[in-house]
């Protein structure tokens, strides 16, 4: 430290409190400068893909490796029991540095880590009792061969469940590295200076009584030009007065994309050394927490070579530093196949996804299947759970299979009724024996697809289902539902129809049957007065990856590409934040604020924090059922009341401590017009239960205007794991409040109180399909005021504007079967509010439905299952 320098009134500080302060910053560098140069070890992932064992694992789905193999969508859980742990042979001795565990929901309040020379004796480096779960990065001092978690505290009933165990050090004692700085006097960069006097160049010039400093804001950084490609091994900082307490060391080959080799929060000053393994050119120290009220200060960077460089790949947790890059690569799970490829690799490839997806219904598991441009022969890709198949041509004709795209229940003996969350997608079909089966229930798209021959709905066997949705495709023979209870087809094109159960809806369906509610049970409308597709993936003439953007269209009908190409906009995926497990909502909105798009590679995503689009046309886009749990209560996605956003493709998963909303459209009292551009959303989906013990008050709420809800499905779960009356909590499942909004697929389903309502005004739906929960206790548990039950749809009071088309509402009270709902849609008496074709279901007779709409329809009830209708009301 050179005190006379900081001896001036450039920062209005008086002569006496500056000595003091100099007095008192030499002091601390004296002792920092001894304790983090012997702290701060390489940090170097050591424990990616080596030797690991645990106390015990769930099931085989749950293995200790998938903890260390990289992959943040495999997962090791351990028995429901206390003590647990899971250890890593690192190989051989290693000084240790950090410790990051990326937890599932299952995750230890109370652990320990602990190291080992042998395997046997342990020590522990970090103990907690206060774990809150998520990321939790650890920074640690010690060594050994073996390194263990040991859980003993459990926050579930679960076991223990890690994502990811990942150990950062330096194996061996020593860093190999040399004594020259290779940075003195090369070219250095600064996002700012304080003044002339302290320029980026003065922290390269091996003069320790000259020095950088910044303007007083975060962030801030220094970047430094190395000349070429250098093997680096350390950093050492020279720190003056005006220190970070949080920053990273970044490292670049083009100054553009910038990867963090080093993180902390808990700076402290002075001179630290910091370990640091890399190749690259460009070094760069980015600063986001000051400890003073100044800016940020070095007298000198010096940058050492020498060592064996790696390339760490940064903790997403760690690095929210520098402009975010657009682009990358969309992750192990999507799997990406070409017309090169024999049949017999392509069955392969994608029989190992089936086998592990068909029955894993509330896994962790995510997949995409996508096929490149060109023709396909001889295989049979069967869909299971969470597994998205599409083609990546511009059109569905630019992807042709001669073979067969199949969905059946026989992992559930012939019943469909659970053949949830998985799609098929812009491709081109010849079926093998003249037709493909798509058997499946809620949450399961099928659009943009060109079936040559006929559509089966229902599994081998007839089986139930429960489905189900169709959009913007094409099948030149007969769509067959068969035993589907109900379904919704938009904007497509179709040979024929083969029958209805109890709800089948059509909107600009060119070849949709007549309209004959209630016998047949078919509600057509000739166009569909708004709709946007979906945006979807795919490879331009280059190759390169971009998300198409359909336009909107008004009165459609048939399929959006009958003449060409789907009118629309393309965007180069560089203009996408490409998100991945493990990413938090700090960096993703720190994206979204950049201006970038965003899209979630397949995967769960804890966040702790609200991701918030603010920006009008951004786009959001899942890949392979991409799915966000908000951790600690909070709210997994506000949109700005703004135009033109667009949301497809993402599962939200409501976290163990209550959210009042999953997804917010506009801020409440939002009062612009998005006419002209809405906001649309478009295949996503809600969960409160099933996976783990959810809670949600509410899981979508519209607060703009001229919204568009195309297919959603928001369930509270009625079976799978944390399920029950005073578990998975959740009142309502869509609350409307914005005027002129349009809903095209709107399943809502075993909500406690109303399943929807509606408050804004000129309000339209097209389909809607409910169950009402199944478990209340008794009827006291289930009663709004004096009124048994809640109606699974309500219209406010207020409201004078409103009409829907094609409504279904079933009951199965299978907990007390004597339970009566007073009726199954609400709404005020008013010739402008109006509904058509109302069906109501007691399944089984478990329950009573007392009347279809407000008094009027009778009451749907007995073992029969037979529906009552109303056709018009009022």
């Amino acid at each position: 430290m050179q005190p006379v320098l900081r001896l001036t009134a450039a920062r209005g500080r008086p002569l006496y409190a500056l000595v003091l302060a100099v007095v008192g910053v030499m002091l601390m560098a004296y002792t920092v400068v001894i304790s983090t140069t012997e702290a701060n070890a390489a940090v170097t992932l050591l424990s990616q893909g080596k030797p690991v064992t645990a106390s015990s694992v769930e099931n085989a789905g749950t293995p200790a490796t998938a903890a260390v193999d990289g992959n943040t969508g495999t997962r090791w859980s351990s028995a429901a029991a206390d003590p647990q742990w899971i250890q890593v042979d690192l190989g051989d001795t290693a000084t240790l540095s950090q410790v990051i565990l990326r937890w599932e929901a299952a995750y230890a309040t109370a652990f320990q880590i602990q190291t080992s020379a042998n395997g046997t004796s342990w020590t522990s480096v970090y103990s907690t009792t206060t774990g809150t779960g998520g990321v939790q990065t650890l920074n640690v001092t010690g060594s050994g061969r073996y390194v263990r978690m040991y859980g003993t505290a459990r926050a579930t009933g679960y076991g223990y469940s890690l994502w990811e165990f990942q150990v950062y050090g330096e194996i061996g004692g020593g860093t190999g590295c040399g004594t020259a700085n290779v940075a003195q006097g090369k070219p250095a960069t600064a996002s700012s200076v304080e003044n002339a006097g302290t320029p980026a160049s003065a922290a390269v010039d091996g003069n320790t009584g000259t020095r950088w400093s910044s303007a007083f804001a975060d962030p801030q950084w220094l970047q430094i030009d190395l000349g070429a490609t250098t093997a680096i091994c350390q950093v050492v900082l020279t720190w003056e007065g005006a220190y970070a307490t949080a920053y990273q060391i970044q490292v670049s080959s083009n100054a553009s994309t910038w990867t963090s080799v080093w993180s902390t929060t808990t700076g402290a000053g002075g001179t630290v050394t910091i370990n640091a393994a890399a190749s690259a050119r460009y070094v760069r120290i980015y600063m986001t927490t000051r400890a003073t009220g100044w800016g940020y200060s070095l007298w000198e960077v010096a940058v050492r070579s020498g060592g064996t460089p790696t390339s760490p790949t940064p903790s997403p947790s760690t690095s929210p530093g520098g402009p975010i890059q657009g682009g990358g690569s969309l992750g192990p799970n999507v799997k990406v196949f070409d017309p090169s490829m024999s049949g017999a690799t392509i069955q392969s490839q994608v029989d190992a996804v089936f086998n592990q997806m068909e029955s894993d219904q509330f896994g962790s598991g995510r997949y995409v299947l996508a096929f490149k441009p060109g023709t396909y022969s001889g295989f049979n890709a069967q869909i299971g759970f969470y597994t998205s198949i599409l083609g990546l041509g511009q059109n569905p004709t630019d992807v042709r299979i001669n073979g067969d795209v199949t969905v059946d229940a026989g992992w559930f003996q012939g019943n469909a009724t659970q053949n949830f969350w998985r799609s098929a997608e812009n491709l081109s079909i010849n079926p093998s024996a003249g037709f493909t089966r798509w058997a499946v229930s809620q949450a399961a798209p099928f659009r943009r697809m060109d079936i040559s021959g006929d559509l089966n709905l229902a599994p081998n066997g007839y089986g139930w289902a429960s489905g189900g949705y169709i959009a913007d495709s094409r099948v030149s023979g007969a769509v067959g539902p068969y035993s589907q209870q109900q379904w919704y087809t938009r904007d497509s094109q179709i040979g024929s129809w083969v029958n209805g159960v109890w709800n089948m809806v059509f909107s600009g369906v060119v070849g949709a049957p007549a309209n004959g509610f209630p016998n047949p049970v078919y509600t057509t409308l000739n166009n569909t007065p708004l709709s946007r597709e979906k945006p979807y993936l795919y490879l331009d003439s280059g190759g390169n990856y971009r998300v198409f953007v359909p336009s909107l269209r008004t009165n459609a009908r048939g399929i959006s590409w009958a003449s060409g190409s789907t009118p629309g906009t393309s965007l180069p995926l560089t203009s996408f934040y490409v998100a991945k497990p493990g990413d938090t909502a700090a960096r993703i909105n720190q994206a979204l604020a950049q201006g970038l798009h965003l899209l979630f590679t397949p995967g769960i995503y804890h966040i702790d924090g609200t991701i918030n689009v603010n920006r009008a046309d951004t786009v959001v886009l899942g890949l392979g059922y991409a799915t966000i749990i908000p951790d600690n209560g909070v709210v997994a996605m506000r949109v700005a009341d703004v135009d033109g956003v667009k949301i497809a493709g993402v599962l939200f998963d409501a976290g163990t401590v209550n959210s009042p909303i999953l997804l917010e459209l506009g801020p409440t009292g939002s009062s612009a017009s998005h006419s002209a551009n809405p906001t649309s959303i478009s295949d996503v989906f809600f969960r409160i239960g099933g996976a783990h013990p959810g809670k949600a008050t509410t899981s979508l709420v519209v607060n703009s205007h001229n919204v568009i809800i195309d297919h959603i499905w928001a369930w509270r779960g009625d079976h799978g794991a944390g399920i029950g009356w005073t578990v998975n909590t959740a009142d309502q499942g869509v609350i409307v409040n914005g005027n002129n909004v349009l809903a095209t697929g709107l399943f809502v389903e075993h909500y406690q109180k109303y399943n929807v309502i509606w408050n804004g005004q000129g309000g339209r739906t097209i389909f809607f399909q409910n169950e009402l929960p199944y478990d209340p206790p008794n009827q006291a548990a289930y009663m709004n005021g004096s009124t048994r039950g809640y109606a699974a749809y309500k219209v406010a009071d207020s409201v004078t504007s409103h009409e829907a088309w094609g409504l279904g509402v079933y009951c199965y009270f299978n907990v007390d079967p004597t339970i009566h709902a007073a009726r199954g849609i609400e709404t005020p008496n008013n010739p402008n509010v109006r509904f058509h074709s109302i069906s109501t279901v007691s399944l089984g007779g478990n329950g009573v439905i007392d009347n279809v709409i407000n008094t009027t329809g009778g009451p749907a009830q007995g073992t029969a299952t037979v529906p009552s209708t109303v056709t018009n009301y009022p």
